[in-house]
């Protein structure tokens, strides 16, 4: 499918809705960038500031004193009033681009949404078909039919690493295979195929410390957040896969590495203060994949022609890619296609932090361009 490309002549107008790590992350890029950016809305979830002159300059806000000027706004936060301003730049003949969870609104209002927000891509089948564009919405504004505003997601499945656009290349020029992938910083560091090492709930106390979890690590080590990955992948790979995921990452096949124990706790630290007396049951399934001279990992697989789509932890040789090419927070995903076999594809790289998430986003911007 091609879209129509925005001269690079012509600004093209960014509403931030969310201005937390990577919101700022994405607006210094932005700043920084020698593209006609405008920013004409910032939003956090009380206040906002909206530019009220589009016109009167490529950038809207002052660089250094937007902080500022978002923590002084008496405005409340009203996505409505965004989406009313952006459709108005797409009935005069512009673009504009916007983040938020509101999507099929401002998308049937012409107006371009990118994001790293894995919600909405990853959740119940209907709100999907809704989001693609495929649930019977219609891109209107005045009265009138109009183009269909993009969504664009590279974020929202390894941070800055081009995964969904590899995957997007490799399926509409009709490749397809088993995908397989891995976000693993813990297992990087727990297991690396020799017998003994670090405690588990001591790797993960050292993950939360560098900002590599949830603020509840129990977020992360229920495996809903490569479940959701897993989702936004394979329902780019093939429409019967939405059949197969009705529910989104809740359909996914999906290992939790929380202990039965420790299901009903409610707050991260109580969870991190319990979790050491786990540690054997874990230990165990290290050793003996030492034994093996194997290492554990963490992993999300697709494999579309039997049907599976699941997350649990498996065993690889030392000298498989996910145990010699990972370190850190390092996401790897490799393709097994017809076309690259028997030799995978693989992408790798940081998968974690605002910096690269960011970029992600902004790669996806400058497609708009």
């Amino acid at each position: 499918m091609s879209y129509p490309a925005i001269s690079r002549h012509k600004a093209l107008h960014v509403a931030i809705v969310g201005v937390g790590l990577v919101g700022k992350e994405v607006i210094r890029q932005i700043i920084a960038s020698r593209h006609p950016f405008a920013l004409v809305a910032l939003c956090n979830s009380r206040r906002m500031i909206l530019t009220s002159g589009l016109e009167s300059s490529p950038q809207c806000f002052n660089p250094s004193r937007w902080e500022d000027a978002l923590a002084a706004s008496s405005t409340p936060a009203d996505l409505p009033l965004i989406q009313n301003a952006l459709a108005q730049l797409v009935k005069d003949g512009k673009r504009a681009v916007k983040s938020h969870l509101t999507y099929p609104q401002f998308l049937n209002a012409g107006v371009h949404v990118v994001t790293p927000n894995k919600k909405a891509f990853s959740g119940e089948g209907d709100y999907y078909l809704r989001l693609i564009g495929s649930g019977g919405d219609e891109a209107t504004a005045g009265g009138g039919v109009l183009e269909r505003g993009r969504f664009l997601n590279e974020a929202t499945v390894g941070a800055g690493l081009p995964i969904v656009s590899t995957l997007r290349d490799l399926v509409e020029t009709g490749d397809k295979g088993v995908f397989s992938g891995t976000m693993s910083y813990i297992f990087n560091n727990f297991s690396t195929g020799e017998s003994g090492g670090i405690s588990f709930s001591d790797v993960v106390a050292q993950a939360k410390q560098n900002g590599y979890t949830e603020p509840n690590p129990m977020d992360d080590l229920n495996g809903a957040d490569v479940a959701r990955k897993l989702t936004i992948l394979s329902r780019m790979i093939n429409p019967s896969m939405l059949a197969l995921l009705p529910h989104g990452y809740k359909s996914v096949e999906t290992q939790s590495l929380i202990p039965p124990e420790l299901e009903s706790v409610n707050d991260g630290d109580t969870f991190m203060q319990r979790l050491p007396a786990f540690d054997t049951n874990i230990a165990k399934l290290r050793e003996e994949a030492a034994v093996e001279e194997c290492v554990l990992r963490y992993v999300g697989i697709i494999d579309v022609e039997n049907k599976v789509v699941k997350a649990g932890l498996e065993k690889y040789p030392k000298t498989h890619a996910f145990a010699t090419s990972l370190g850190g927070s390092d996401n790897i995903i490799m393709f097994h296609t017809e076309r690259y076999s028997p030799r995978p594809l693989i992408v790798q790289g940081a998968g974690a932090g605002a910096a690269v998430t960011a970029m992600g986003v902004m790669s996806d911007l400058l497609k708009l361009f």
